[in-house]
This record gives C-alpha cells, sequence and structure tokens, in this order.
C-alpha cells in the first residue's frame, strides 16, 4: 500500500444534481389545480394581510407567504416572473381591482414582510451561531453514516426542527458537509495513528498483496452460492482467515466511535472497489475501509453459517416428519389388509380341541395365517388404540441419516461461538459437551452414558435415546443425541435464547444497546438527537399519540356516517345500521381498451427513450472511477440490463446478440453492481415523480405506498434461495420485495421464500433514497 501518510488530494463534493437542487431551492410554480391551495389564507395570516394598506404590497405579501409556506425560503421576484399567480391572486382577493402596471416594492418593505412572516411561523434566519450548531449536527451525523447525502438530510431535517431559513446550497455542500466529512476522516485517520501497530498495517497489507492466483480481498470477498457442503467448507475457510483480522479489529473498530450504519458503510467501499482503487486510496482511510470490512465480513460469514445451520437441521427434520407420514399411511393399509387373517388367527384360539393339545400346534396354524411378525405387530397396533408411535418412526429415520447430517452440521457446529442470555440454561451444557467432543476428534459412542448432559432433554423423550447393549444395561444412542441438540439448538436460535455475538442477525438485542456507562449521559445523548419528542415523559408522549388517534377514529367514522366517504355503503335495517366496502364489478375489464391501440415497442427502444429523457445511463459509472480502460457504452449496459433482468443471462443474449459473451461479461462486471443500479432505479423514479400524471394517483391529496413480493424462482444457485412447494414445486427460489408508491417501484430488496415479508417494510421505507416519499 501507499504511505499512511500520505493524503488524497481534495475533489469538489457532489451530493445533489441540478434537478434536485432546484427542487429544494426554486422558487415553487403552482399548477392549476394546486393553486386554491397553494394561495389559502388562514384567519391569522388574514389578520396580518390588513395591516398592509396598498393593494400591490399585499399581492407581494400573498406571494412571498405563499412561496415560504411551499418552501420555508424567501425568494426575490417581480411581479412580471409571476405573471400567472398575480393574475390567480387578482381573481380571487381583489376582483375589482383593474390595476395596468404594478409598481415593485421598495427593499425595506419586502424585508418587513419577511420578518412579519418569519414571526407568524416562529421560524429565524441562521445566525452564525445556528452555522456552528449545523456543523456540529453533521459532524454527528459523519458519525453514524460518512454518505454525503445522509448528512445532508439530516441537516435538513435540523433545520426543519430548529424552524430555521435553509442557507443557500454552496453553503451547506461545502462549508457544513464538506468539512464535517473532512474532519471525520482527519478523526478517524488521527486514532487509527494511535492504535494501528507496524505490525498491524503489514498484516492488512496482505490483503492486498497479489499472490499466485488471485488477491487474499477478492477470495474473502466472495460469498457462497448455496448452502452445499462445498460452499460452507469454503466460508469456513474464510472465517478462519479472518479470525486474527477480526480480533484486531475488535480491538480497533469500537474505538473509533462510528455506528453500525457506518461500518456497514466502509465496508461497502470495499465490496464496490477493485484492489487496485484501494491501492490508490492508500493511507490510512485505507486501513479504515479494510478493518470495517473485516468486522462486517466476518459477522455475516457468521450469520451464512448459522443460516445454513438452521436451513439444514430443518430439511432433516421435515424429511423425517415426511417419511414417517408416508410409514404410519403404509402402516395403516397394510394392517387392514391383515385385519381379516388375524380374524381369521384369533378363531384357532377359540375352537375345540382336544385337552392335551399343545399350544405350539395352535400358534403354527395361525402363523400359517399370517405370518408371526406381522400378527404381533398387528397385536399392538390394536393394543395401542389403532395408533402408531409416530415419534419412534422419526428417529428410525433419523437413524438413516446420520451419515448425511453429521457430515453437514458437524463443521458448521464446531465453528459456531455461541452464548445464552442465562448462564445455566441447560442446552448450552450440551452444547458445550458436544464441541468438546468434536473439537477433540472423540466417537461419541465411546462416551460414557452418565456423561451426557440431559437435563435439556423433555421427559417424553428420553424413551427414544437409549437401547439395550449386550448387558442388557441401557446405553444412550449417540447419534440420536447429537442431532436432538442440533434441532433444539435451532429452535432455541429462532426463539432468541441462544444467540451470537459476531454475528448481524443472530447478536443479542442488548449488545445494539447502549451500555450503562453510555446511558448515564442520557440527558445530553437525547439533546444531541434533536428529537423533541423524546424529551417528554413517555407517559406524556403516549397520552399525546393515543389523543391523536382517538381524534382520527373519530373523523373517520364521522365522514362514514355523513356519507362523505364513497368508498363505503351505508345499509340501515330498522335500528341496526352497517356499512360494506364497495368492489369493482365483475364485468369491470383487466385491461382499458385504449391499451390494444397502443403499438407493441421493443424493451431497447423503451430502454432508449427513458434515457433521452433522464439520462439514466450516466448513472452506471465504471468501477475503477480513474484509470479505465472500458469506456461506458449504452448499447453494451443495456445489453447487460436486458439479459440479467429477464434471467436469460449473459451467454444466451451473447449467443442471439452481435455482441460477444467476452464483451457483455467485462462490461456487466465493470457497470452493473448494486449501486449504480439503485443510483440508475432513482433516476428514473424522480423523473416519474415530476411528472404531471404522477400526483393523479394521490389519495386525498397524500403519496400512499404498499409493499408486495413476487417469487420467482432462480436459475442458478444463490445463497437466498429456498425450497417452497406451494411457489416453486421441486425448485428453489427468492422473493423480490418491492416498495411500490404511485405506481412506482421505489425501493425493493431480493429475501428468503422462508423469510416474513412484514420483516422488511421498515428496511425497504427507511433506505428509501428517491425523492418519492410516501407519507401512508
Amino acid at each position: 500500500m501507499t504511505n499512511p501518510d500520505a493524503t488524497t488530494p481534495p475533489k469538489r463534493l457532489f451530493i445533489l444534481d441540478d434537478e434536485e437542487i432546484e427542487a429544494l431551492y426554486a422558487r415553487p410554480c403552482f399548477t392549476i389545480d394546486a393553486r386554491p391551495n397553494g394561495f389559502a389564507l388562514t384567519q391569522p395570516e388574514k389578520n396580518l394581510l390588513a395591516t398592509f394598506s396598498q393593494i400591490h404590497i399585499q399581492l407581494y405579501f400573498i406571494l412571498q407567504l405563499s412561496y415560504f409556506k411551499a418552501k420555508q425560503l424567501f425568494f426575490s421576484f417581480s411581479f412580471d416572473e409571476v405573471g400567472e399567480d398575480v393574475t390567480y391572486l387578482l381573481e380571487r382577493y381583489f376582483p375589482q381591482l383593474l390595476l395596468p402596471k404594478l409598481p415593485m416594492l421598495n427593499k425595506r418593505t419586502i424585508l418587513k414582510q419577511r420578518q412579519s412572516i418569519l414571526e407568524l411561523f416562529g421560524y429565524r434566519l441562521c445566525t452564525p451561531t445556528d452555522r456552528q450548531n449545523l456543523f456540529v449536527r453533521a459532524q454527528q451525523a459523519a458519525r453514524i453514516s460518512s454518505k454525503p447525502v445522509y448528512v445532508l438530510r439530516e441537516l435538513l431535517h435540523y433545520l426543519t426542527e430548529q424552524h430555521l431559513v435553509k442557507p443557500g446550497y454552496s453553503l451547506l455542500q461545502e462549508e457544513l458537509v464538506g468539512k464535517a466529512l473532512t474532519a471525520e476522516a482527519k478523526r478517524l485517520a488521527i486514532i487509527l495513528q494511535t492504535l494501528i501497530a507496524p505490525e498491524d498495517c503489514l498484516a492488512l497489507d496482505l490483503l492486498l498483496t497479489e499472490t499466485d492466483e488471485l488477491y487474499p480481498l477478492t477470495v474473502l470477498k466472495r460469498q457462497p452460492k448455496d448452502f452445499s457442503l462445498g460452499e460452507m467448507r469454503r466460508e469456513i475457510a474464510r472465517g478462519e482467515q479472518l479470525a486474527p483480522l477480526y480480533k484486531l479489529a475488535g480491538g480497533i473498530v469500537p474505538k473509533l466511535g462510528i455506528s453500525g450504519e457506518g461500518i456497514s458503510y466502509y465496508s461497502a467501499l470495499v465490496s464496490y472497489y477493485s484492489v487496485f482503487r484501494l491501492k490508490q486510496v492508500g493511507g490510512w482511510i485505507a486501513y479504515l475501509y479494510l478493518l470495517c470490512f473485516v468486522v462486517h465480513r466476518y459477522e455475516r460469514r457468521s450469520d451464512n453459517l448459522l443460516n445454513c445451520f438452521i436451513q439444514l437441521v430443518k430439511q432433516y427434520s421435515d424429511e423425517a416428519k415426511a417419511t414417517v407420514k408416508s410409514t404410519v399411511y403404509e402402516q395403516r393399509h397394510l394392517s387392514n389388509q391383515d385385519l381379516p387373517k388375524a380374524g381369521e388367527a384369533l378363531k384357532l384360539f377359540t375352537a375345540d380341541y382336544a385337552p392335551d393339545t399343545p399350544i405350539s400346534l395352535v400358534q403354527a396354524k395361525a402363523f400359517e395365517i399370517l405370518e408371526r411378525p406381522r400378527l404381533n405387530s398387528l397385536a399392538d397396533y390394536i393394543v395401542n388404540e389403532a395408533s402408531f408411535d409416530e415419534i419412534a418412526f422419526e428417529w428410525e429415520h433419523i437413524d438413516t441419516m446420520a451419515r448425511r447430517f453429521k457430515q453437514n452440521l458437524r463443521p458448521l457446529f464446531r465453528s459456531l461461538d455461541l452464548s445464552v442470555s442465562r448462564v445455566n440454561t441447560p442446552i448450552y451444557s450440551a452444547i458445550q459437551f458436544l464441541k468438546t467432543a468434536l473439537q477433540k476428534n472423540r466417537p461419541l459412542h465411546q462416551i460414557d452414558s452418565g456423561d451426557f448432559p440431559l437435563d435439556f432433554i423433555p421427559v417424553g423423550g428420553k424413551p427414544y435415546l437409549y437401547q439395550r447393549n449386550e448387558t442388557n444395561s441401557k446405553q444412550i444412542m449417540a447419534d440420536r443425541y447429537e442431532f436432538l441438540v442440533y434441532r433444539v439448538l435451532r429452535n432455541r436460535l429462532e426463539a432468541g435464547e441462544l444467540f451470537c455475538h459476531n454475528s448481524v442477525h443472530f447478536r443479542r438485542f442488548e449488545d445494539d444497546l447502549l451500555d450503562d456507562q453510555q446511558w448515564a449521559n442520557k440527558a445530553r445523548l437525547i439533546a444531541q438527537t434533536g428529537l423533541a419528542s423524546l424529551t417528554k415523559p413517555i407517559q406524556d408522549r403516549l397520552a399525546e399519540l393515543k389523543g391523536q388517534l382517538e381524534e382520527q377514529i373519530g373523523k373517520v367514522n364521522q365522514r362514514i356516517q355523513a356519507g362523505e366517504n364513497s368508498h363505503f355503503q351505508i345499509k340501515s335495517t330498522g335500528k341496526r345500521t352497517s356499512w360494506t366496502l364497495q368492489y369493482p364489478t365483475s364485468s369491470e375489464t383487466v385491461n382499458h381498451p385504449i391499451f390494444e391501440t397502443l403499438p407493441q415497442v421493443n424493451i431497447n427502444s423503451v430502454l432508449d427513450f427513458v434515457n433521452l429523457d433522464c439520462q439514466f445511463m450516466n448513472c452506471f459509472e465504471h468501477v475503477l472511477g480513474r484509470y479505465k480502460k472500458q469506456v461506458a457504452d449504452d448499447r453494451l449496459i443495456r445489453a447487460c440490463l436486458v439479459a440479467w433482468a429477464t434471467n436469460m443471462g449473459l451467454g444466451r443474449m451473447g449467443e442471439i446478440s452481435d455482441i460477444s459473451f467476452e464483451t457483455l461479461t467485462s462490461t456487466s462486471a465493470n457497470f452493473l453492481r448494486l449501486e449504480t443500479l439503485k443510483a440508475a432505479n432513482d433516476c428514473i423514479s424522480n423523473a416519474i415523480a415530476g411528472l404531471t400524471i404522477f400526483r393523479q394517483y394521490d389519495i386525498g391529496g397524500a403519496v400512499h405506498s404498499s409493499s408486495d413480493g413476487q417469487k420467482f424462482e432462480t436459475a442458478i444457485p444463490t445463497f437466498n434461495s429456498r425450497y417452497s412447494p406451494k411457489y416453486f414445486g421441486l425448485g428453489k427460489g427468492v422473493v423480490a420485495y418491492t416498495l411500490v408508491a404511485n405506481h412506482v417501484p421505489v425501493n425493493a430488496d431480493i429475501i428468503g421464500a422462508h423469510e416474513h415479508e412484514s420483516q422488511f417494510v421498515f428496511d425497504l421505507l427507511f433506505n428509501n433514497t428517491t425523492d418519492i416519499q410516501p407519507e401512508v
């Protein structure tokens, strides 16, 4: 790596594009439909308006007031520049007035109006003290996430909370966000200089040192494709390679004072950029990226192993239960067939024989009718009230799977570092016992039965774990005991009773909370959040929310009873009143006839047309940024997008097009990644939101959103793929979980078919980076 003291030349910070800046700072342009609400005045505003005597001053005041309510900013304009708004206001508020030309106000009057508007809404202009507070706020946000757009959003939120007029964009971008990020980088570099020893630098440098095959970092970046034994062994090997570095990072990263989101962000930079790019970054910042990557990757490795362990145990358990159902069905069918023969055999014992007839003769005749084992089995079936011991059948099948589950689960089990919330948890003793035996390669069947921890086993389950040995004494069945530990372990992990510290999804809840020492300064921490609601006692806050909810419920019921809500149909029968929802009739057509008149257009033309309007193809930047050999070619990128989006793959696209597979592969690797795909999607979503028709889908003037998942069968193995007979038959697939607002997919995530979709609603809403922010 380059000299740690080297510094990267400063570059101008880029946060928002021109359209986004205009959306924040440009003077509002009300549409015809928006003007009635945009220029509506409340009684306090009318009272303030009456303090100005001349018509043209009142007119300018209404314009300033309405624009401020829309953007919380003041704008310099003349009457000629807002001619349409002036015409509307004259017709609405001054219909009797006919002025040939409106004189312009002097600067003193304009400033007086602005001060009155500020006092009316409790706003104020940013003072030097406020700017200093903004910079402190930006520094705090930079510790949580160093994404410039995140810091900017936090500043905008702080301005709204404190009722401050937004300063200019240049000041926010360069003086606040830019300097805050620079200060955060310097702070981290200074801390790292004191914490990282020279030998630690060499260990991190080895990740970026080329070997005979690949860079070590490139190998560590790889994620397992599925739950196969080979993939899991490679994942375990990656963990063993990361272990010493994770120990090093564990002593450094917590002292940096950055959040989990910050660690994920710096780790993502390592995943996004090539080794060559990381070498260009160099210095302490590169060490910061690598340390965060080691922490995040090692914790993801634990998640991968635990997910695999849980899935395999579930797979073996489900297989055993399915086999039990089949076995019970076969046994019942066989017993029903044997019942008539059993009846004949029973009649032999009720027939008249000579007094000295031996019982063996009767038995021999009975066994000629029905074989002894089958007759004995049928007798047990009748004695047990026509039922079978399904648990016994299940354990018998598990015995046949012993070699399989030991081969797949033992490596995972040995690699897991588990903890419990309570010290005396019975299953933890069994886990430690089993792990010690496996690490010493000691066969379980050679261990005395009295040494096995049994407290975690329910009383009803113990008879199935023992068998009689040669001396007719009870001996524990090692394979069954081992699988029972795995099954209970899986249940306790899903219940949250067992956890893994070096994990993301399976860590203890308390690990995400502040410790007692940090919480001792809770007053200062709450003040730093800038959230006024946290300063109130929780009882008062809950009472306030309850009052708001009750008020809304009352309004909804009143509108339904008054018949104002057209979606409800009120029915009265005597004194009883009921309501039903209005549903579309069955005669409603699926597609509007207008769609039949539209010509079919190929997808490539659609992509080209959309790009002409919003330039979303510019979002697909080369992974290197600098010193790149391949120049972006829209035609090649579109081919890759279609190949992946249609599940066709680059190989098939290379066969059916005039573009070689090698060209498609290099283009996909250089330009298509999560970062660029999200940026392109956001660009298209923002462009759609700028269309007039977008607001036509609002409900009650608000943007509503919904989340739902689509099931897709996977053509190649992936780590999130799961079996789901309901959707995929015998195949495996994933769920594309999408957040849709006004028919625009604003955010999406790929989850497993086994995961509950409701757990990801907040993630989609919180990580939505488009301009479309749903209100409901």
